[in-house]
């Protein structure tokens, strides 16, 4: 296919090349990646867990911008724009490179056949490598062992979280997502846990493979006062650290991965105390307990499963509004609704469910069904779309109420979408 043709055509052909959305396996990527020389000489970070993935990416983009190196960042799902996935030196990728670099993957590949995020994850390295990167940051988009970033061996690789999700995918207990999460270490090199309760499998694997494996609350830790907080590492303590600008008790952990992270990696990539302030106050990241408007404060949150609906409830908590919270919420078929809903049910004073615009979505009266379940005396609204639910739930919030819009990345997406769309 000739690159001339826009991006979208060229994602369009990609979500049509491979039989199935989602094939995990690692050996036509391999061949692919091998086919086009892709070996990567600068540092690479591999970012996987449930929960927290994007945020730390996020924080170690900010502090090793901050100290003057080149980064290279691939991140995903995106809210808006495709191009949102690929960032070199905090700026998203153009349109042309992308196409130029899907281009060459498609003459490099021959007979073997990609997935969309396949297509993807080598497209993002190929413009780090041609960018001349200092250091290139990948999350995992699915599980770790046999996501298709994985077959780049990481310097250091992150776990942030282990709790259930695609379970369809990974297994259905902690111990078996786990251990697919752990698939990302390597022998020999930094591997961080930012989870506090890490599965035996996930533990067992690092010490199998003879990782350098280094635990939250062990190895590495968060210490708050006052206002700021510590990072007390094995060989390094960075004092007086600013409170990550993300909000959330949770960030706190992720900020300290990405300092483990950091700590691991000081030899090859020297980080100042300042660069790191720097960056901390600096990270931001769209849909994470974002706010948007106020009069009624309106907040944005992608949270989509039980983990990150017990961090969401804690935030609300921490956080109390004068009046009452509404919630908006539109969530995928896929994920556990029932135990989303019994973590934030105690918080929400009434809902809107709504259905995002994915195939994939759970429609709204079949959510709300399941929410009554969990939220008997709260009020319950059905509206199909995102943003007439939204409207709704402004023109009944009174002075001091809040509006939280959560549940997928598709829910949030749509209300920043008409946000930009009617400024």
């Amino acid at each position: 296919m000739p690159p001339s043709l826009s991006l979208a055509a060229w994602l369009a052909r990609l979500e049509q090349l491979h039989p199935s959305t989602i094939e995990l396996g690692l050996d036509r990527v391999r061949r692919v990646r091998d086919a086009l020389g892709l070996e990567p000489a600068f540092p690479l970070i591999l970012v996987g867990g449930t929960n927290g993935k994007g945020s730390t990416c996020t924080y170690l983009e900010a502090m090793l911008g901050a100290a003057g190196y080149k980064t290279g960042v691939y991140t995903s799902p995106h809210l808006l724009r495709y191009n949102e996935r690929v960032r070199v030196e905090g700026v998203e990728s153009s349109d042309i490179d992308l196409v130029q670099a899907f281009g060459r993957i498609d003459a490099a590949r021959g007979d073997t056949s990609l997935t969309y995020f396949e297509f993807g994850t080598l497209g993002a390295m190929m413009q780090f490598v041609d960018a001349g990167v200092d250091v290139a940051i990948l999350e995992v988009g699915l599980g770790g062992r046999l996501d298709a970033v994985n077959v780049f061996d990481a310097d250091a690789a992150v776990v942030t979280s282990v709790d259930l999700d695609h379970m369809d995918y990974l297994g259905d207990t902690r111990e078996k997502i786990g251990l697919e999460k752990a698939g990302i270490f390597r022998a020999g090199r930094p591997a961080i846990c930012a989870d506090p309760r890490p599965p035996a499998s996930l533990l067992e694997h690092a010490r199998n493979i003879g990782a350098d494996l280094r635990r939250v609350g062990r190895d590495f830790a968060a210490e708050r006062e006052d206002g700021q907080w510590t990072y007390r590492g094995t060989e390094v303590r960075w004092p007086a650290l600013p409170l990550p600008a993300m909000a959330g008790a949770y960030q706190l952990r992720n900020a300290a991965a990405a300092l483990a992270v950091l700590e691991a990696l000081r030899t090859r990539l020297p980080m100042s105390g300042q660069a790191i302030r720097k960056g901390l106050a600096a990270a931001r990241l769209p849909g994470r307990f974002q706010r948007i408007a106020r009069a009624p404060e309106v907040i944005l949150d992608v949270a989509h499963n039980p983990e990150a609906a017990r961090a969401l409830a804690a935030t609300l908590r921490d956080q109390p509004a004068a009046g009452r919270t509404l919630a908006v919420v539109g969530m995928l078929a896929d994920k556990d609704a029932a135990g989303v809903f019994a973590a934030l049910s105690g918080e929400i004073d009434a809902w809107w469910t709504c259905m995002p615009d994915s195939p994939r979505a759970r429609d709204a009266a079949a959510l709300a069904g399941i929410l009554r379940e969990h939220a008997e005396s709260a009020p319950i609204r059905v509206q199909q779309d995102v943003n007439a639910a939204l409207a709704e739930a402004r023109s009944e919030a009174r002075e001091g109420d809040r509006i939280l819009v959560f549940g997928s990345f598709y829910t949030v997406a749509a209300v920043l979408d008409h946000a930009a769309i009617h400024q």
